[in-house]
């Protein structure tokens, strides 16, 4: 086991770092302010090779998975809401990829993207009003509509989408947009699609833009559905993937996980990650504003209550960075997370950059609520990791019900594995057989 970073990472570190420092941090008291789109700063990171297609393909060839959670670091160290203006079209990615076929993976991707100096976006639509982290109960309708012909086979008939999803992600500005939309509505999260809506099909607009507290370079809409249109191919996995999904959950068969509950689970390390770098730049700011810094007790950074607190938020923050690379080692390599281990690393990444964020605050003192301070901007962009992409109360459902099924299982297996052990009556069966009697 080997917790260093390899050359090739530690370069590409430096490089995010490097792109963090000389181009968002520059603009991000600007951006936050004016709660625009950081045109310019996606568009640099495409000229530095830090946005698009070859830089997804670029992540994806590291064996330890660690340049995704080391990217998402770093940009959000700079700015977390230009860094998610940068990063937020991955989400969609990460959609199509787990859930379309070969074909629609290599045609809707790049448009997720753009190529070369072309400037793409992309949004994933599922958050609704009323099912935020509960994504079974989404409302948001897919209907069928046969050809002419009446036909319901691939290449005939088209979908009809009606809803509001709400705090996207791109919402307005999105070239491509992955909607999660209910089939079904007797099945639940069972009879959900994924359909891949184009920028200016009919039907399709940008509803209310949200007024954040935090992220607030990150453009957040409604996403409005009015009888949208798509044809038969938009559909993510193709209508026949779709029938055998719905027919096994008539049938009362188990099937694994939504598209949109798989999307989260290979991306919850990136948010993690992301979250520890508004940490992580909330800390070494505390520590630079401190250094020189004395009261009646005498220099600050030599006194003991506040050397505990730096500690402490040290700690934390390495430690969730362990619970992150762990989860983005095991989702690089395709090992299960049958221990909730992916909620694991977003819960502690956000629940600690909102815990550090406040008590970093406290030993600044009054300045620290300043809008000139950092710190207060810090404070603000971090609430949202304990809410985007499954709350922190979810997350702790999550991890506790895998838990628990994960413990049952590995009792079961314990259990098979003591009726094949010698002097039980099946153990002892088979080493009969193994060696038969002499006659």
């Amino acid at each position: 086991m080997d917790f260093r970073l390899t050359d090739e990472q530690l370069e590409f570190q430096q490089q995010c770092r490097s792109f963090a420092a000389e181009v968002i941090r520059p603009l991000a008291e600007r951006y936050d302010r004016e709660q625009t789109v950081p045109w310019e700063a996606i568009r640099a990171a495409r000229e530095w090779g830090l946005h698009g297609v070859d830089h997804l393909m670029r992540m994806g060839s590291d064996p330890d998975g660690m340049f995704g959670v080391i990217y998402a670091e770093e940009l959000h160290w700079g700015c977390a809401g230009i860094a998610l203006a940068i990063t937020a079209s991955n989400l969609a990615a990460a959609g199509i990829a787990a859930s379309g076929t070969p074909e629609q993976v290599a045609r809707w991707i790049p448009e997720c993207f753009g190529d070369g100096d072309e400037i793409k976006l992309a949004a994933y639509a599922v958050t609704e009003a009323g099912a935020g982290s509960d994504v079974k109960s989404l409302r948001t309708t897919a209907k069928l509509e046969p050809g002419t012909g009446g036909g319901t086979d691939a290449g005939t008939g088209e979908w009809v989408l009606n809803g509001t999803k709400v705090f996207i992600s791109n919402g307005g500005i999105a070239d491509v947009n992955v909607v999660v939309a209910t089939v079904d509505p007797e099945l639940g999260h069972r009879g959900q699609a994924s359909f891949v809506i184009p920028k200016g099909t009919p039907g399709l607009s940008q509803g209310k833009k949200e007024d954040k507290i935090g992220i607030r370079a990150s453009q957040t809409t409604e996403v409005v559905l009015e009888d949208v249109r798509v044809p038969m191919d938009h559909l993510l996995g193709g209508k026949e993937k779709l029938d055998r999904k719905l027919e096994r959950a008539r049938s009362g068969h188990k099937s694994g996980p939504s598209g949109a509950l798989a999307t989260f689970e290979i991306t919850r390390p990136m948010v993690g990650a992301s979250a520890l770098g508004i940490a992580r730049a909330a800390y070494e700011y505390t520590l630079d504003h401190l250094e020189g810094k004395s009261d009646e007790g005498g220099p600050l950074l030599e006194q003991q209550r506040v050397q505990q607190t730096l500690a402490d938020v040290a700690t934390e923050i390495e430690a969730s960075r362990l619970l992150v690379w762990r989860a983005a080692w095991m989702g690089r390599n395709g090992v299960p997370m049958t221990g909730g281990q992916g909620s694991m690393s977003k819960l502690k990444a956000g629940d600690v950059t909102m815990w550090a964020t406040t008590v970093l605050m406290d030993l600044v003192g009054e300045y620290a609520q300043s809008t000139e301070c950092p710190l207060e901007k810090y404070f603000r962009d971090a609430k949202i990791y304990q809410l985007f992409e499954g709350t922190a109360q979810v997350q702790r459902l999550v991890i506790s019900r895998m838990q628990r099924q994960d413990h049952q299982e590995r009792l079961v297996a314990a259990a098979q594995v003591l009726q094949q052990a010698p002097g039980t009556a099946t153990g002892d069966a088979m080493e009969g057989e193994k060696e038969p009697a002499p006659a």
